[in-house]
């Protein structure tokens, strides 16, 4: 399909998946394939489906039309709480529970699935490590931390139960510019050690070409474009491409 590239290592595969709301058809006609151990970023006007398109990756949703898979094999009903356990996903704001401690929060899926207690506690403490949150934060309540603290935690919360995928939706969108700079070159740090296939979720043209092996253009539920940054400035498929591009460019330069 035009504007789609073809990955001979793809882990998830979207073959014409479609997916409307009431009257509202949030996603048109989608191909798509996620290569493994790889980032693939997408993004695009506010609206055009990315958050839908990650929330049928993970199951939350289900395509009135198409079929996707993992592995290879088609996802049904019957495979989604197993599979569920082999993609983190991080959702706007983090998704934090109030009422639980960051440990509990981090630990909550390990504990329902009966890790022994020193295999919980290993994992926490190795995933603070990775994350560079404050282990004497692990008994605080998300009230009690920073912004970047609970973009941290709810990232250690998704990376538990050492999931294949990770899927993250506007991760850093709330974030002030220092705390959000900082937090993305440790983001980036933390896919190039763990290697993990991952699907990032943006409004931002610099931070998709900053962690995305690939970028995926979205608009009005269609994709128009997966490919490099170059290659979009260069070999525009479709004029939204470039205009998407100058009005991001000029948006940088206006709040900078």
């Amino acid at each position: 399909m035009l504007g789609v590239n073809s990955f001979p290592h793809a882990i998830i595969q979207l073959q014409n998946c479609w997916k409307a709301y009431g009257r509202v058809q949030a996603l048109r006609s989608i191909h798509l394939q996620i290569p493994a151990e790889k980032t693939t970023a997408l993004i695009g006007p506010s609206g055009c489906g990315k958050s839908t398109l990650l929330r049928l990756i993970i199951g939350l949703v289900r395509p009135d039309r198409g079929e996707i898979r993992f592995e290879g094999r088609e996802m049904d009903l019957q495979d989604m709480p197993g599979l569920r356990h082999q993609m983190g996903y991080v959702i706007q704001n983090g998704g934090l529970f109030p009422h639980l401690t960051a440990r509990r929060n981090v630990t909550l899926m390990a504990r329902y699935l009966k890790w022994k207690r020193s295999k919980i506690e290993a994992r926490l403490l190795e995933l603070a490590e990775l994350t560079q949150f404050p282990p004497d934060g692990l008994d605080r309540y998300p009230v009690q931390l920073s912004g970047g603290q609970k973009q941290r935690l709810a990232l250690m919360r998704a990376l538990m139960l050492e999931p294949k995928v990770l899927l993250l939706d506007e991760p850093l969108g709330a974030l002030d510019p220092i705390i959000r700079f900082d937090l993305q070159t440790d983001l980036k740090r933390i896919f190039q050690r763990l290697r993990k296939t991952v699907v990032l979720v943006t409004h931002n043209l610099d931070e998709a070409e900053y962690f995305g092996d690939s970028i995926v253009l979205m608009r009005e539920g269609r994709i128009v474009q997966q490919g490099s940054i170059h290659e979009m400035i260069n070999a525009p498929i479709d004029p939204f491409v470039t205009h998407f591009i100058h009005a991001q460019r000029r948006r940088e330069k206006v709040l900078a």
